[in-house]
């Protein structure tokens, strides 16, 4: 069965964590001098109260995990991180509503930044900090990042990080977990540092800079302001937020060898990176043109707002810095399919990643072949690694699942009595966890507060099915998940 004192240590320190991140934002708050100080103050201290109980639980257990626990520990990890991560919204009044303060968590968590706010602007500077900070941790993982910093959480930590991690094939630096996590980490945070600092020496305060790094990096859209980027009037900033998110969703492993090691060739050998290359330089042509045709823009103008929005939709950052609904109607097909798709694996961006899309044209082309040549063997390789059969049924599996929930949950929304394309949009915003969905009556500027409750509930869902990949949810609703053998 399921080995409760084991779980309960591994959430107890995973709350640790949390409760140290609620102290970063009490120190933002401090210095600001502002009225949320208490609210972080006593966040922390039930936080941290409700970690030593499950620490204190979990004292003798033997440390060990099964497959069954990784799971079962991976969703919970994400479940009650965003619950503790209600409290500082709550105690301040900020938000007062429970569903309301849980979608906001668990849209910075899982870096959808979708936000039931209205006014974000009316928010002290904590809790503005707090909603980038639980993008930038979630956005590579929340047990990853505690991995990264606790080498000895648990002695299932591999299956914790299978169960977690994204893409379908997966490479580790060191024959270490641990060590692998470290060094991601480090060229996270140095993405983030150097994205934080081009943002202040454009122009920003050091306020916004940090902010804005840490969500450009994490690919999870959460603003400081109201109008997003768009407030700042800079295309020294629209660029440096497209190269940063362009960055971000390579995967961090293939960064590693390339830019650390100095082997730059390795990205071009990459198929994964050369299929995302290809696809955002397809996307911006025809886009540039169609805004250039349409509604005249200049050809500056015209490269900058679709790169920008082409590389924000494609890493499901869900920035924007231009009025979509003035845009022709085709254009969304393009942004839509790209954020449903996602960047690459093993980055900090949603979507189902452009290694399936990879392993699907494969697929497709042996299936071209092979209605030629009935008995030719043809192996599938992914960068000169072979594909196994058992990957391509998962694969095939996946996308089924996808669809499947898309299509129920899609169904659920129209029920509850929203319209078909906010329907549509919704679904797909939150299984990419992208965010802001490309409809006028939803979006970057209007917040999501208009859903009814069951609806958000049902986006919550959506949004850590996307985050997680879909099996690591739903596994753990089956049957066979809780028999005893």
């Amino acid at each position: 069965m399921v080995n409760l004192k084991t779980i309960s240590k591994i959430i107890g320190t995973l709350l640790f964590i949390e409760a140290f991140l609620m102290v970063c934002c009490l120190g933002v708050a401090f210095y600001f001098k502002e009225d949320d100080f208490f609210a972080f103050l006593v966040s922390t201290f039930i936080t941290v109260g409700t970690a030593f109980l499950l620490k204190y639980y979990g004292r003798d257990s033997d440390n060990v995990l099964s497959r069954r626990d990784s799971y079962l520990v991976v969703t919970l990890a994400w479940t009650i991180f965003s619950l503790f991560g209600t409290l500082p919204f709550i105690i301040s009044g900020h938000i007062t509503d429970f569903t309301d303060a849980l979608f906001e968590n668990v849209a910075g968590f899982t870096t959808t930044g979708t936000t039931i706010l209205r006014d974000i602007e009316k928010l002290s500077h904590g809790l503005l900090f707090w909603r980038s900070l639980s993008q930038w941790v979630g956005s590579l993982g929340i047990v990853f990042f505690t991995i990264a910093l606790l080498p000895s959480m648990s002695g299932g930590s591999v299956r914790v990080f299978a169960a977690e991690a994204t893409g379908p094939l997966r490479t580790r630096l060191h024959p270490h977990l641990s060590t692998s996590a470290m060094w991601i980490w480090s060229i996270y945070l140095m993405l983030t540092i150097a994205c934080s600092a081009s943002y202040i020496i454009l122009g920003m305060d050091w306020f916004d800079g940090v902010n804005y790094g840490m969500t450009t990096t994490a690919t999870g859209g959460f603003s400081t302001h109201n109008g997003s980027l768009g407030i700042f009037q800079s295309a020294g900033i629209e660029y440096a937020c497209t190269f940063f998110c362009f960055l971000a969703g390579v995967n961090f492993t293939l960064l590693y060898s390339s830019i650390i090691k100095l082997k730059p060739a390795k990205l071009f050998r990459d198929d994964e990176f050369k299929f995302y290359i290809i696809l955002i330089a397809l996307a911006v042509v025809v886009i540039m043109a169609q805004l250039m045709a349409h509604n005249h823009y200049d050809l500056e103008k015209a490269f900058r707002t679709t790169i920008f929005h082409v590389v924000s939709f494609f890493t499901t950052a869900g920035i924007f810095n231009d009025n979509l609904g003035e845009w022709p109607r085709n254009t969304f097909i393009i942004l839509t399919g790209l954020m449903v798709l996602g960047a690459c694996s093993g980055s900090t961006s949603g979507g189902l990643k452009c290694i399936r899309g990879v392993m699907l044209l494969k697929i497709v082309r042996n299936e071209m072949k092979q209605i030629l040549h009935p008995n030719a063997v043809l192996p599938l390789r992914i960068n000169e690694q072979n594909v196994t059969l058992q990957k391509r049924v998962t694969l095939l599996a996946f996308i089924t699942t996808y669809v499947l929930v898309a299509i129920i949950a899609y169904t659920a929304i129209t029920i509850a009595g929203i319209n078909h394309t906010n329907a549509v949009t919704i679904v797909l915003s939150c299984m990419s966890n992208t965010g802001p969905s490309l409809d006028m009556n939803i979006g970057p500027v209007i917040s999501w507060a208009m859903l009814p409750k069951g609806v958000k509930w049902l986006c919550m869902t959506l949004m850590l099915i996307g985050r997680l990949e879909i099996f690591s949810v739903l596994v753990i609703f089956t049957p066979e998940f809780w028999k005893r053998n």
